[in-house]
């Protein structure tokens, strides 16, 4: 090659690590002026701010300079109260931006910029803000561990079309920030731009962000020339006034609530947030299902004080805010000729705290506490008609503790304590962990691990469920190494669960007492290609063994295909093979009893079509064949959406599975445990609707309807050695049919910065028989004939900044 040519290679290779391995510096610029929100940014401070620009992809072609045709220009001011962000977001097709609109958090099909503040510049949390081009705000804390949108703050935001693309302008509160005393900051920030139309979804980011590397934050850009603010104080009142009127087939209720919520900055590093007095009548409905399994349904959080900034109390997977307020953990004692006639299926919270934060030098504290009031079941004697009142559950305090000491920007080491005090002679509980997260200066090689402790402070009601165990503890340690960069990754992992390693009280596990090996194999695509635009293949192999008998309790090998095509159609396909016959520890329902699971192959396959466009669907299938006699297990789910504006949207989804020849248990027989062979099926319908008034007003419908049924034709004696004998002779009806509806109608209106109005219509029913039905119609109509509840409620929340009240006297 000519040495002409030779020189511009190596120079051009030198202006791309230079480009690419350099973080970006913007200085942000003082304004006197009253920075007008109206998306005109046509105050003379803009005209001579430092402009950020020359944005680099970050998906699908990781690395690619933003094209002319897209360019983007953004700039920095800021004054004694808050930062202001402008954007220029320029785009050879201007009619073609898209722009639908949604409920706040949600970012719909839109194109999207955001800023990334880090005011600590320790590529620890970011506070993200982001704006569609339909004038909708998100905003999120985030961490290497994901972004938590439950996190809500108070900015201001407009947007403007152009002919030229669009425009954004942002003022961001510092009171919505964190950052150090220090007179000069140096704040770790960058800006993302999403394009999405058609075949097109691509993010820009300013300071480029390399795919390969695992880790994200730490490779933000530099905001210099903020000198002397100061911290404002943070504190916000919430208000609230909710009313609810309730009507059933038997009676009618109508309840006036109202409370605050109150959000206190304690210091530059930690807030504290409190329930006073709790409301969550509007919160989303749990899906009820037919659960026929050894272990409970687990549910998902609705409430915003136990979803919003709490990703330093999902450290080490202990805390299910879910047990707060959850199901009484014992049943009534019953004498002779006694009912029990009320029995609460929750309790109820009378308040909450948290203190959550992380201070300049990495360490984050969080500190949650909350009381549940005593619960009562009603017993009521057949005979003389009198009642009386015993305590299922008693006044209980619920407590969590997190030190997370983070250094070399992207490791960590955790230390996690839970505490459940129950008043009276009533289970305790207590747990402790350690964790780290170790990971390599350049982000490619990852060292983590944990050892988990747990004590159990029992009664003589749980000696029985605990194999006489009144005092127990029990351990869980686990270590795994990982390679987290390039295109082939790998994972190894080992751990240890003891026999009575028990942290359902605060937490949630469902298998213990085994122990495991995995490993994992990936290749991915780093760039895409005429094909794909992202493209992953994962081999991974799983053993557990129990510790107890040192049998099979778990075996598989997988492997898993994903990948986005160039018109951005989602695929994924899997492989799962169970070469060995296992054993479940947990179906019996019986301490030591075990009965066999044989070997099987699933193989599942989804396609996920592109939803930028108008019409998008989805159809996943899959297929379990065991190594037993026409025993198969069937499933398949489809969905549709249609957008029919960017004002307004419906969708419905499918899912149906059908289990031929399972087995389970059903019953004790004396000192027999019954499993059956059954067919079940299980029909799940969603229905959802959005029409977006403005971008601060929506109407949504969610309808469910789900129908299940287990239908025993064969009864069965499990054996010692854990196989199943026939058992011709029992011939109790162990059928189940269930059926459940709900369905919501919200109105919403964010009539002023993180203050809402909303109106709920509510009903709903639950039907649960031995008799199966197999007709539709006559399902949806017992449903309907079932107790169905109505219920509507108001409720109108409203955000007060003190310092708004502050300046206003």
């Amino acid at each position: 090659m000519p040495k002409f040519y030779s020189s511009i290679l190596l120079f051009l290779f030198l202006i791309n690590f230079c480009t690419y391995g350099q973080k970006k510096t913007l200085q942000a610029k003082y304004t006197p002026e009253n920075i007008t929100i109206d998306g005109k940014i046509n105050e003379e401070s803009w005209k001579t701010a430092a402009i950020a620009g020359d944005f680099i992809m970050y998906e699908p072609d990781n690395g690619i300079p933003i094209s002319e045709n897209k360019k983007t220009e953004v700039k920095v001011l800021y004054d004694n109260t808050a930062v202001y962000v402008s954007a220029i977001l320029y785009d050879d097709e201007p009619n073609k931006i898209s722009r639908e609109l949604t409920n706040r958090d949600e970012f719909g099909v839109a194109d999207v910029f955001s800023v990334w503040i880090n005011g600590n510049n320790d590529g620890q949390q970011d506070f993200r803000f982001y704006v569609s081009a339909a004038g909708v705000q998100m905003d999120c804390l985030a961490t290497e561990g994901g972004e938590d949108f439950n996190w809500d703050a108070i900015w201001d935001s407009e947007v403007k079309m152009t002919d030229f693309g669009w425009v954004v302008e942002m003022k961001i509160p510092y009171a919505a920030l964190r950052f150090s005393k220090e007179a000069k900051q140096t704040w770790g920030i960058n800006f993302k731009r999403d394009v999405l139309r058609g075949a097109l979804d691509q993010s820009y980011t300013w300071n480029f962000v390399d795919t390969k590397i695992g880790a994200v934050l730490v490779q933000a850009g530099i905001l210099e020339g903020i000198d002397n603010i100061k911290t404002p104080t943070r504190l916000f009142f919430i208000p609230y006034t909710s009313a609810y009127y309730q009507q059933d087939d038997y009676s009618s209720d109508k309840t006036l609530k109202a409370g605050m919520d109150i959000k206190y900055g304690i210091n530059d590093a930690f807030t504290l947030d409190a329930i006073l007095v709790p409301d969550f009548g509007q919160t989303k409905f749990d899906n009820a299902i037919l659960n026929l399994e050894p272990f409970e349904q687990q549910f998902d959080e609705n409430r915003a004080f136990f979803t919003e900034a709490t990703d330093l109390f999902s450290k080490g997977n202990l805390f299910y805010s879910r047990r707060i307020g959850g199901a009484p953990i014992t049943e009534p004692t019953k004498q002779v000729n006694e009912v029990v006639t009320d029995y609460p299926s929750s309790t109820d919270l009378l308040n909450a705290v948290k203190v959550s934060g992380r201070t300049e030098k990495g360490l984050g504290v969080g500190v949650l506490n909350a009381i549940t009031e005593k619960t009562y079941a009603t017993i009521e004697n057949t005979v003389t008609g009198e009642t009386r009142k015993e305590v299922i559950e008693p006044l209980v305090n619920y407590n969590v503790l997190v030190l997370d000491q983070r250094f070399n920007q992207n490791s960590s080491v955790t230390f996690v304590n839970t505490n459940t005090v129950r008043n009276g002679d009533f289970r305790d509980a207590n747990v402790s962990a350690l964790l780290f997260d170790l990971n390599t200066k350049a982000n490619t090689y990852k060292l983590s691990g944990d050892f988990k402790y747990n004590t159990v402070k029992d009664n003589d009601f749980y000696t029985l469920l605990n194999n006489g165990l009144e005092n127990y503890d029990g351990f869980k340690t686990q270590l795994n190494f990982a390679k987290t960069s390039g295109k082939y990754r790998y994972l190894f992992s080992g751990k240890y669960l003891s026999e009575n390693y028990d942290v359902n009280d605060l937490g949630i596990i469902f298998v213990n007492n085994y122990h495991s090996g995995y490993g994992e194999m990936t290749y991915r695509i780093i760039n895409p290609t005429n094909t794909f635009n992202s493209l992953k293949f994962n081999q991974n192999i799983n053993v557990e063994i129990q510790n107890t008998t040192g049998k099979t309790q778990e075996t598989w090998y997988q492997a898993i295909l994903t990948a986005t095509t160039v018109k951005n159609h989602y695929i994924e396909s899997k492989l799962q093979i169970n070469p060995l016959d296992r054993f479940n520890f947990y179906e019996p329902r019986v301490y030591g009893r075990y009965v066999y699971m044989p070997k099987s192959i699933l193989g599942y396959a989804q396609f996920y079509s592109n939803d930028n466009r108008p019409f998008h669907y989805e159809i996943e299938v899959n297929a379990e064949k065991f190594d037993e006699e026409n025993r198969n297990i069937y499933k398949i789910f489809g969905g549709i959406k249609y957008r029919f504006s960017d004002k307004f949207s419906l969708s419905y989804n499918f899912q149906y599975s059908h289990l031929i020849n399972d087995r389970g248990w059903v019953g004790f027989n004396n000192d027999d445990i019954i499993f059956a062979e059954r067919n079940r099926e299980i029909v799940d319908h969603y229905f959802t609707g959005k029409y977006s008034i403005t971008n601060k007003m929506t109407l949504n419908l969610i309808a469910r309807y789900y129908w299940s049924y287990a239908e025993n034709h064969e009864f069965f004696t499990l054996q010692d050695d854990g196989f199943l004998s026939p058992n011709p002779s029992y011939s109790e009806n162990k059928n189940r049919n269930f059926n459940s509806w709900n369905f919501d109608f919200f109105y919403s209106w964010w009539f002023a910065p993180a203050s809402e109005i909303s109106i709920l219509y509510r009903n709903y029913a639950i039907e649960s028989t031995r008799l199966v039905e197999k007709s539709t119609s006559a399902n949806l109509s017992n449903v309907f004939d079932a107790n169905l509840t109505n219920i509507l409620s108001v409720s109108i929340r409203y955000y007060i900044d003190y310092n708004s009240l502050k300046r206003k006297r």
